[in-house]
């Protein structure tokens, strides 16, 4: 377990205004809730908790980025989610005592936030309203989930490549996307394999669908031809 520090004030107020379920807040109440955190340090490929580990804070990542996977029987890896500054982990753990089913690691040099479930509990109960933005993200992070089933169970996997990049794109003025994750990492979301992460998007640029224009960026050319997939 990590040695947790406490924040400057100032840096511990720019952490919490990041999280959706709690920039609402006013900031003097921001800045009351700030106090009550502390912070740590990880390094890339650096554990910050395993399913070995009970849950008992909420984890505000601050700056880098983490991902969440699974890990089968069989020590195959299962990405779940990539959490960005401003995203949380943890917070189930306001609701029952329980273990960690999977992993978080960072994926960079990254830097927490943490806060005692305790003290996060005793919020909820005085600002309410936290409580609202909670189920928001409970919400939006099922809806994703169903949606990754759904992608992993009845598509294809050509089908599952061509499904992601129009999400990336969908609501996007340009038709240039980032993907937010190495091969590796797309290929363990979709439940297949960096070749055929690679094979595919090589068919689709060669069919005038897609270019690849550095080693993330893709130009999309055709929406409607990977629809039809």
């Amino acid at each position: 377990m990590k040695d947790y520090e406490h924040y400057p004030k100032e840096m511990q107020q720019l952490c919490v205004s990041l999280v959706p379920i709690f920039n609402h807040l006013k900031s003097d109440e921001m800045l009351e809730i700030a106090k009550t955190t502390t912070h740590a340090q990880y390094n890339r490929n650096e554990i910050i908790y395993s399913p070995s580990n009970h849950p008992a804070h909420l984890y505000i990542v601050h700056q880098g980025r983490v991902k969440i996977y699974l890990l089968s029987d069989s020590g195959k890896e299962q990405l779940i989610r990539i959490l960005e500054p401003g995203d949380v982990m943890g917070e189930l753990s306001l609701f029952k005592e329980s273990v960690f089913d999977h992993f978080a690691v960072a994926m960079e040099k990254t830097e927490i936030c943490i806060m005692k479930r305790t003290d996060l509990q005793a919020f909820l109960l005085k600002y309410p309203a936290i409580s609202l933005k909670l189920l928001e993200e409970f919400s939006h992070r099922l809806e994703n989930i169903e949606k990754l089933l759904s992608l992993l169970t009845s598509e294809d996997t050509e089908k599952r490549i061509a499904t992601y990049l129009l999400e990336l794109v969908e609501g996007q003025e340009e038709s240039t996307i980032t993907l937010p994750m190495a091969k590796k990492d797309l290929a363990s979301y979709l439940g297949t394999t960096p070749e055929t992460v690679s094979r595919k998007l090589a068919e689709f640029q060669g069919r005038g669908w897609i270019e690849q224009t550095g080693q993330r960026k893709i130009h999309i050319h055709s929406t409607q031809a990977l629809e039809e997939i």
